[in-house]
């Protein structure tokens, strides 16, 4: 895997944040502003830890960041919890059970990339879903879901499947994706009654 040591890459070390995805998470909520002071909020595949140190400081110090993921934070906070967990390991009702509820689910979650661009979208879709699932279980009428998928086939119909559930459902390319990158991302917010 090659890597990338462009202006996002220098300017993430330089601000103390583990990796360049962070500029990604920080142009969505500039454009939506669905983090605020206070929230529960769940970032999943959190690993290295960009997301959840830029949402943990974000919530401040009445809100609560619970990341999970397979592989250590390289961050972490007093408003931060860490779960190493393969998310498929629990069904969603029991990952409520187990962690609550929450205002915000966060998805920055890949599989390992195999080359051939349509595997790669499918098992997209399937973490993008499965993400997806939890979120219905844990956030209230009010909780958003933000999440990346790779661009493919099946994209518009789990989009219209997003739509059936929330009003607002936009799709997103932040300006620091690289531009051959296929990542594109879902924000999602106000349940359908």
């Amino acid at each position: 895997m090659k890597k990338v040591q462009d202006h996002y890459f220098h300017k993430a070390k330089k601000e103390g944040y583990p990796a360049r995805s962070v500029y990604k998470l920080q142009e969505a909520q500039k454009k939506f502003g669905f983090l605020k002071p206070g929230h529960k909020i769940l970032d999943l595949g959190a690993a290295p830890g960009s997301w959840t140190k830029y949402a943990a400081g974000i919530a401040g110090p009445n809100g609560r960041v619970l990341a999970v993921d397979l592989h250590g934070l390289k961050t972490g906070g007093l408003n931060v919890e860490f779960a190493r967990m393969d998310i498929f390991s629990l069904q969603p009702a029991e990952f409520r059970q187990e962690f609550g509820s929450f205002d915000v689910v966060l998805s920055d979650m890949a599989p390992a990339t195999s080359g051939r661009k349509d595997l790669d979208h499918f098992r997209s879709i399937d973490l993008a879903r499965h993400a997806f699932m939890i979120a219905m279980e844990v956030t209230g009428d009010r909780g958003s879901f933000f999440c990346k998928v790779f661009e493919g086939e099946d994209l518009p119909a789990f989009r219209k499947e997003l739509q059936g559930v929330f009003r607002i459902v936009k799709l997103f390319k932040p300006k620091s994706s690289r531009s051959e990158s296929v990542e594109k991302f879902l924000f999602c917010s106000g349940r359908r009654k």
